[in-house]
């Protein structure tokens, strides 16, 4: 009888009201949840006989919950170096444990703090997942997630591998000559061996730099002008002990400039030094840039006295960890007590071709589900996959205004579906009153 239908037709109204409601409540509740994504009421009618121009039996309606997880929420700034936000598709991988043997999940929830024990946790405890990184930054296995853990690396030091040098050396410094009162001393057919002693150089300039252990070893660079626009270069130890080569000579070679003083020529090759074996340190190799040929940004030689504009050498000593950031291309990166940074990790952005398929999951994370369709793990910014904003969390995607709009047409049908119920009541009390 289609008076029963309408009452169960009214129930299913209600139910699906409340449905709604739960809904339109939870996204209220986390209007302000990091990356939130708001669940959208969809009505589906339902037919329980088949409908004719004569007959009609009433079948209701049944709620579907639709999670808009493919809506990007607002992008706001944060103090925090660990915070990161994507914008775009994709979301970042994390593992309920911390040797990554659990299930995977996703979150576009960006606020990671390092635990008791350096591994980058979200507030609900999940463990943030990445590339590892060797010491070139190179991903290890890119087949291979693991926790990211910032007491991976503890303190760092850094070898010198580069000296920039930018001086001037007076044009008219005299040119030495092999006779009295020079008494010259020859490493080398055609060449002058300052790091002896067997001759003084015009012009001296210390150097610090570090080894492999990040202990400081102290280079001395030796120039002598040898004709107009030549200056030969020795760059020696200031201990010669202090290395394995003759008098601590570790490299040479010769600095030419034109007749308006640029750079033309320059022969010093790369030091390679091997320290001496007391100090069990491996061997080092540095560069000496002295400028570029045909320009004025390195070595000159003007008629002015000699001067030095810059000795910057990179490298530093042992340092202690000290902090951590995300930078926008989702390297993790350490910070050091000696100024140095290392990246030790690369987080992915994982991507789906149907992100509204995942499977919401508590913790403000999502579980990789059928529906969800094609899965990859992507860097940021490449192949669809989303850009990362550092030092930023995402807002909820939730408008209150709106919700509080669906809050009003949702009581409203409740009601009317309530209504439905008293009403169909009524008419079967009639019906009762016949009988009597």
């Amino acid at each position: 009888m289609s008076l029963f239908g309408s009452l169960f037709a009214g129930v299913s109204g209600l139910s699906a009201q409340s449905r709604s409601m739960g809904m339109i409540s939870d996204n209220i509740a986390n209007v302000n949840t990091t990356a939130y994504k708001g669940a959208v009421a969809q009505f589906s009618n339902l037919v329980t006989g088949r409908l004719t121009s004569t007959t009609h039996t009433p079948g209701g309606v049944r709620a579907y919950s639709l999670f808009e997880i493919d809506r990007q929420g607002l992008i706001q700034a944060t103090a925090s170096g660990t915070d990161a936000a994507i914008s775009g598709a994709g979301f970042f991988v994390v593992n309920t444990a911390s040797d990554s043997s659990s299930e995977q999940l996703y979150t576009r929830a960006g606020s990671f703090q390092p635990d008791a024990l350096g591994n980058l946790v979200t507030p609900s405890g999940h463990f943030l997942q990445g590339w590892a990184l060797d010491a070139d930054e190179n991903i290890i296995d890119v087949n291979n997630l693991a926790t990211v853990n910032v007491n991976v690396i503890n303190r760092l030091a850094t070898a010198t591998t580069n000296v920039d040098v930018g001086a001037n050396l007076s044009a008219d410094t005299p040119a030495y000559s092999n006779t009295p009162p020079y008494d010259v001393t020859l490493a080398a057919p055609g060449s002058v061996n300052m790091a002896s002693g067997g001759v003084e150089p015009h012009f001296t300039r210390s150097v610090q730099v570090y080894d492999k252990l990040g202990r400081p070893q102290n280079l001395t660079m030796g120039f002598l002008k040898t004709a107009a626009n030549n200056w030969d270069v020795e760059i020696y130890a200031t201990d010669p002990t202090a290395v394995t080569a003759p008098n601590g000579l570790v490299t040479s070679g010769t600095l030419t400039f034109d007749g308006s003083g640029t750079l033309a020529g320059n022969s010093v090759a790369p030091a390679n030094i091997t320290w001496a074996a007391a100090s069990g340190v491996d061997p080092s190799t540095i560069s000496f840039d002295f400028g570029t040929i045909g320009e004025v940004d390195g070595m000159t030689q003007f008629a002015s006295p000699t001067s030095v504009s810059y000795v910057l050498g990179n490298g530093a000593e042992v340092g202690e960890l000290n902090g951590v950031k995300i930078d926008n291309e989702g390297f993790v990166i350490a910070s050091f007590t000696n100024g140095e940074e290392r990246p030790i990790y690369r987080l992915p952005i994982s991507t789906f071709s149907n992100p509204t398929g995942l499977d919401p999951r508590s913790g403000n994370v999502y579980a990789r589900s059928d529906l969800a369709g094609e899965f990859n793990l992507r860097t940021a910014g490449a192949g669809g996959a989303g850009l990362i904003t550092t030092n930023a969390l995402e807002a909820a995607n939730v408008d209150l205004a709106d919700e509080f709009t669906k809050m009003i047409v949702t009581q409203r049908a409740y009601s009317a579906n309530a209504r439905i119920i008293t009403t169909t009541n009524d008419m079967l009390e009639e019906l009762m009153q016949l009988s009597r």
